[in-house]
Formats: structure tokens, C-alpha cells, sequence
């Protein structure tokens, strides 16, 4: 490590210098180390230096964020605070170029989650772990944050792309499919009324006579075209999915009732729940104070985790609905007694096309995330192998309002 000329001098006549010299020399010496303490608490990124067996010698303020380290841990061992760090594999670390720089990435969880980059040399610069080792810690935990909402930019950007040529494609021939699906039925129904007699006893006219088909190809021809007719439903739902994905509606936030969402919601589902045979409980709030929010777009959301709930379940599980409030505002809960989600899956329960379900498109849940991010909300979501899963969308209770830079408060050195 190249040392300052002002040391080299010092050292050179270190010998020859008197009492008053040395008291010169100690005070320049102190304003130094002043300086460099006032800049290495400045700057954002952690400043730790560790000996060569891997004992705490000095750490700046930014460590003490990072890390939560307090005065009065110098000699302990580094390991016992960043047990993430490979100490071993730093000190196996050499570079023949001279300019050995180890460099780490891992998470920590206290005192509070964050992504750091870890970069790592030896004092002397020669071998690792000689003199010790200068540990530079930088939170990059927005940096990924950004880059992973880069790729969730792009992944909306190719799904736009394909929806629309998806809609395009489909969405005409699904019209023409679904007129003429009614023709049909029509037809069929003029067939299966020739030969009978209206409630007044008098004979239905018949334009041209026809034979009549055997009333058990009638009945086979109406569940054939009934099935044609579901399948056109839900194609059709996953053309509205997809545009539910591309184009997204800012809320118009007013303040209503949670309670009166889950209510309205149950109430439009109430016919497929009741066929299902599903046991439906509610347990909300009284008083539950009233959130800004979209009350078509919390609907929305609402019927997204329902159809979910219902299709992870068998005939006679269990639903429950649920509202609260709390410290971070208010809260509805929606939850099954299905088979759960496998751990290994949840991480990726929003990704778009991504789903546990057979029949399913990927985009509910996508869409779900849309728009409670878009309410400043967010989403809990907690599940167990054979016992269910709980969706909780959280809500605040203020509007959310645009971010501002904080305000960060100058460091200066004193006067020595």
C-alpha cells in the first residue's frame, strides 16, 4: 500500500525530531485521522476492516445501518455478524495480477432485509488476509429491485404484444362461433316443440312437414351443443383476461366499505358457490373504518381469488372471508381449505402464464397484484400443503401520494 510522502518524511527523521516536532507531527496525525473518520461516515456504502484472522478492527456508520453493529464489538469475529460470508473462501482468494478484489453477493435479514454486494482486499495488497482485509459493503437492494421491475416491464410488454394478436385472432371467430352456436339452439328448439301441443290443446303448426328426430338424439344434441357453448365462455373469458392484463385502469379511489365489497362479491358469485356445494363463512369487521379505493377494480380483485379459492377446492370445502384493520390500514382475507400451493411454487404464483391449475391462464393473479400495487396496497399470501391458503390484500387508509427524495443531512468536520 503506497504510504503518504508526508509519513515518509516523518519516518525518515523520526530520530532527530524534538518533543515540540513529535507534538506537531501527533496533531497532523490526529487531524488526518479526524478527516478520514468524517469521510468514511459520510459516504453510504459500509467501510469494514477486519485483522488477519477476521476479528472487527474498525467499521463506519453505514455498517452500523447496514448490519446493526454497535460500539464495542471491535475484536469480535466478522462471522458472527455476516455469517453469509465466505471468510474461508476470501482468504483462499489470490489474484497473481497483485490487486486481489474478492466480491460477494447475499442477503441479510437483520435489522432489516437488504441485497448487499460485498468487495473485499488485503490492506497490503499483496496476499489475502496478511495484514488483514478492508470489507466494502454496498446496499444494493433498490438497484435490484429496479432491475427486477425492468423485467416485469418487459415480461407486460411481450404479454401485450401477444394479447393483442391473441384478441385479434380470436376474438372474431369466437363471435361468429357464438352466433351461430345460438342458430343451433334455436333450430333445435323448433325441432323438439314439431309434434307437440300447445297448453291450450291445439296442435303446434309445423311449416313444412319433417321427420322428427328420436327424442334421445334431441337430448344428445342439446348437451353437445351446451358443452360447444361453455368452451366458447371460456375462450372468450381468456381473451377478457388478456385485455384485463394489457390495459390497465388507474382506480378511481373513493373512500368505501371493504365489508360491502365482500358482500356484493359473494352475492355475484352466490349461484356458482351454491352449485359447487362450498361452505361460505364471513367474518368482517364492525366499524371497519373506510378506505380509498376502486370499488369496481376491489371487486375485481375479490372475484380473481374466489374463482381461485373455488377451484382448489372440492365439493363441500370451506371459504371464508374475512376483514380487519391494523397498523398498516385495512384488510380482507380470502381463504380455502384446498390442497394448498407447493412451497417451491410460490415464489412464482405472479408471474404471468404461471399457474397451479389445469385450465388455468396465468394472468389472474397478475392482474390481482395490478391493482392493489396501483392502490398502494399489498399482498399476503400464506399457504400449507393440505390445509388451504390465504390471500390478505392489504389497503391503506390515506390515498397514496407521490414519493419524494429524502432529505439527507450534511456531514462536516470540525475545525481541529
Amino acid at each position: 500500500m503506497a504510504k503518504s510522502s508526508f509519513l515518509d518524511k516523518v519516518l525518515g527523521r523520526i530520530g532527530r525530531l524534538d518533543a515540540e516536532g513529535l507534538q506537531t507531527v501527533v496533531k497532523r496525525l490526529a487531524r488526518e485521522r479526524s478527516f478520514l473518520e468524517t469521510l468514511f461516515n459520510t459516504i453510504e456504502d459500509g467501510v469494514l476492516v477486519v485483522d488477519e484472522q477476521g476479528r472487527i478492527i474498525y467499521f463506519n456508520q453505514a455498517v452500523t445501518r447496514l448490519l446493526g453493529l454497535q460500539p464495542g464489538i471491535e475484536g469480535q469475529h466478522v462471522k458472527r455478524y455476516l455469517p453469509e460470508l465466505e471468510w474461508e473462501d476470501i482468504l483462499r482468494f489470490d489474484n497473481e495480477g497483485g490487486s486481489q478484489v474478492a466480491r460477494h453477493e447475499f442477503e441479510v435479514n437483520y435489522p432489516r432485509p437488504r441485497f448487499l454486494r460485498l468487495y473485499a482486499a488485503p490492506l497490503d495488497g499483496q496476499a489475502a488476509g496478511s495484514s488483514g482485509m478492508a470489507l466494502i459493503l454496498h446496499d444494493a437492494t433498490e438497484t435490484r429491485q429496479k432491475t427486477f421491475e425492468a423485467i416485469e416491464s418487459e415480461r407486460v410488454q411481450a404479454l401485450t404484444l401477444l394479447a393483442a394478436s391473441v384478441a385479434h385472432e380470436i376474438g372474431n371467430p369466437l363471435n361468429a362461433l357464438h352466433i351461430h352456436m345460438q342458430l343451433m339452439e334455436r333450430e333445435l328448439r323448433k325441432l323438439d316443440t314439431d309434434g307437440r301441443r300447445e297448453p291450450s290443446g291445439r296442435k303446434i303448426a309445423t311449416p313444412v312437414p319433417r321427420p322428427l328426430p328420436p327424442p334421445d338424439s334431441l337430448r344428445k344434441l342439446s348437451q353437445y351443443l351446451e358443452v360447444a357453448k361453455g368452451e366458447i365462455n371460456r375462450l372468450d373469458y381468456i381473451v377478457t383476461q388478456f385485455l384485463q392484463a394489457i390495459r390497465p385502469v388507474s382506480p378511481q379511489l373513493k373512500l368505501i366499505s371493504l365489508n360491502e365489497v365482500v358482500e356484493k362479491t359473494l352475492d355475484l358469485l352466490k349461484p356458482e358457490l351454491d352449485n359447487r356445494g362450498l361452505n361460505v363463512r364471513t367474518k368482517l369487521a364492525s366499524r371497519l373504518p373506510a378506505a380509498p379505493a376502486d370499488a369496481t377494480q376491489m371487486q375485481q380483485v375479490l372475484v380473481n381469488l374466489v374463482k381461485n379459492a373455488m377451484q382448489a377446492m372440492s365439493r363441500g370445502g370451506t371459504l371464508t372471508l374475512q376483514t380487519g384493520e391494523g397498523a398498516e390500514g385495512v384488510w380482507v382475507s380470502v381463504a380455502d381449505t384446498g390442497s394448498g400451493i407447493p412451497q417451491e411454487q410460490i415464489n412464482r404464483i405472479f408471474e404471468p402464464f404461471f399457474t397451479t391449475k389445469k385450465r388455468g391462464t396465468g394472468l389472474g393473479l397478475m392482474i390481482v397484484q395490478r391493482i392493489v400495487r396501483a392502490h398502494g396496497g399489498k399482498i399476503e399470501l400464506e399457504s400449507h400443503a393440505g390445509r388451504g391458503t390465504t390471500f390478505r390484500i392489504w389497503l391503506p387508509l390515506q390515498a397514496p401520494g407521490p414519493r419524494l427524495l429524502e432529505e439527507k443531512t450534511e456531514v462536516t468536520a470540525e475545525p481541529q
